[in-house]
């Protein structure tokens, strides 16, 4: 395969990094990835054929809210819209090499300021018009003036500079500083390319399911809190380089329906109502592998589940209390309310995310230093347990709509250091508009991303900034870590920014989230991508 042309003049640097499509080796390393818990694919037993034909059902727990991949994070609505777009990059799950995709090949500049894709010249989007350069110009244009609506991709493309297309198959992509991170982005849904016409609706058009893509899917119907359907895309010939086959998906389409009830979800799977349950429960796991049913599961990368505290209020301002708070949770005691798939958190980081490093020894549990931290800060304890001062509670509330079952025990163990956590479980919509106001004490969430560079995204002063804090040290090391290519310095980097994080309690790690899905026996090909979102290109049913 041809190596891509000569640098544009909007270029910086010297070309060094030079990735060749087939399977060179991957130049912008990342780090193994480790599968957590069960398999996460479904294989076939040996000497089975894929078969063409039938629809897929699927239950998800929750609706999508917004199909619309370049604005939303949620796993709910990345699984839909991962099966309709594709993306100029993927990365392998395994190894986290990026591999190509509608992208044959790319240079990266020594800086790592500018990034030339050489594209595939034989693909289409499902209304009919090609890909071309100008089609990744206009979809990162786009999401740079999504601005914040784009809650991942106003990230990955912070600093973008120009965006040049010499011809229709060259696409040079420069920043005004180093960023490490694009490559992979590129492979992320976010950064997924739609055709013109898409760019052409309103952002809440789109979330209404106004897509088109050029992936294996196209979108046949949205029914908020009822159904999605997809209907296989039969022009479909340009599959990313870790599938297993080439051609059309072997589905004819997929159904998915909302069903929130675990024990419907569970027992529609048992009965043969549906082929595939998205969101199994811990305590139903046990029966279904009893049963044969596959579970199959991934340890989600990135940002796992934490307690943000808002350090504009007054309790989470206090840096003894958050020290307090990381102290007062034992999380070895978590792992006996989770799933055989989940796992306590060992880091701000999921084991499963590239350059991860073990931090457990900053996370042991100390509830005596726990209570000699509020003491200190002058909470003393009241007659009902809760601490207090100055006539006021050690007393939050966190507002959240995940299925975390595991938050009760998390409850009370703080209040055994005399700290009142609260728990408010409600809808996505309300989180949101809450998250909007900025008027709450704490958030809980865990953000998924193969990537790092995560941590900046969600705790940067200049960027997210769950926690609303001032900017400090932990910003210079991660606007150090997004600027080398060396992937020993930003393992370090990355290592000493997420251990000031927790040190001082701006990131409380809870748990590891890992999707756990269960299948029919006949469903075969299923996997998770890098991100740990669905792909059921290779997805296939065998005859019952």
């Amino acid at each position: 395969m041809p190596l891509v042309p000569t640098p544009t003049s909007g270029s910086r640097g010297k070309r060094a990094v030079i990735r060749a499509a087939g399977g060179a080796a991957a130049t912008i390393a990342v780090l193994a990835l480790v599968a957590c818990g069960g398999a996460n694919t479904a294989k076939p037993a040996s000497g089975d054929k894929p078969q063409k034909g039938g629809t897929l059902r699927v239950a998800y727990d929750s609706d999508p809210k917004c199909l619309d991949g370049q604005q939303v994070g949620n796993n709910t609505a990345l699984n839909v819209s991962r099966q309709v777009v594709d993306s100029l990059t993927d990365q392998d799950p395994k190894s986290g090499k990026i591999t190509p995709w509608l992208a044959k090949s790319w240079e990266v500049s020594d800086d790592s300021t500018s990034f030339t894709f050489a594209l595939r010249d034989d693909v289409k989007f499902s209304d009919g018009t090609a890909f071309n350069a100008e089609s990744v110009k206009a979809n990162f244009e786009n999401i740079v003036d999504l601005g914040a609506k784009s809650t991942l991709g106003s990230t990955y493309l912070a600093g973008l500079d120009t965006i040049e297309t010499p011809d229709d198959s060259t696409v040079a992509v420069t920043f005004a500083k180093p960023n490490a991170q694009f490559l992979q982005a590129t492979s992320t849904m976010t950064l997924g390319i739609y055709a013109n016409a898409t760019l052409q609706v309103s952002p809440e058009q789109r979330c209404e399911g106004e897509v088109i893509g050029s992936g294996p899917f196209t979108l046949e119907s949205f029914t908020h809190n009822q159904s999605v359907k997809l209907k296989r895309n039969d022009d479909y010939n340009w599959p990313s380089e870790l599938s297993d086959h080439e051609g059309a998906a072997y589905l004819d389409g997929i159904d998915i329906s909302i069903t929130p009830e675990a024990s419907v979800r569970n027992g529609s799977l048992i009965s043969g109502q549906v082929d595939l349950d998205t969101a199994v429960q811990a305590q139903d796991e046990a029966n279904l592998e009893a049963g044969d049913f596959p579970v199959i599961s991934r340890a989600n990368p990135g940002v796992v589940y934490n307690l943000f505290a808002n350090e504009s209020k007054p309790i989470g301002g206090d840096l003894r209390v958050r020290q307090a708070i990381n102290k007062g949770i034992n999380r070895q005691e978590l792992a006996s309310v989770l799933s055989a798939h989940q796992a306590p958190a060992s880091s701000a980081l999921a084991k499963s995310t590239p350059l991860y490093q073990d931090q457990s020894e900053a996370l042991v549990f100390d509830p005596d230093g726990a209570k000699a931290l509020l003491e200190e800060a002058g909470w003393t304890e009241g007659s009902d347990g809760i601490r207090e001062k100055n006539g006021k509670k050690l007393s939050v509330k966190v507002t959240y709509w995940q299925d975390a079952p595991f938050l009760e025990l998390v409850q009370q163990q703080l209040r055994q250091i005399g700290f009142d956590l609260k728990l408010d479980k409600t809808t996505i919509d309300e989180v949101s508009s809450l998250q909007q106001t900025g008027e709450f004490e704490f958030q809980f969430y865990n953000l998924t991303r193969a990537d790092p560079d995560i941590v900046r995204t969600v705790f940067h002063a200049g960027g997210r900034n769950v926690n609303y804090r001032k900017p400090g040290k932990v910003d210079e090391l991660l606007d150090q870590s997004q600027g080398t290519l060396d992937q020993d310095k930003r393992r370090k980097l990355v290592a000493e920014a997420t251990s000031l994080l927790i040190r001082d309690g701006h990131s409380i790690p809870l748990v590891e989230l890992s999707g756990v899905v269960a299948t029919a026996k006949n469903v075969h090909g299923f996997r998770f991508e890098a991100s740990s979102r669905f792909q059921f290109y290779d997805t296939w049913l065998a005859a019952k």
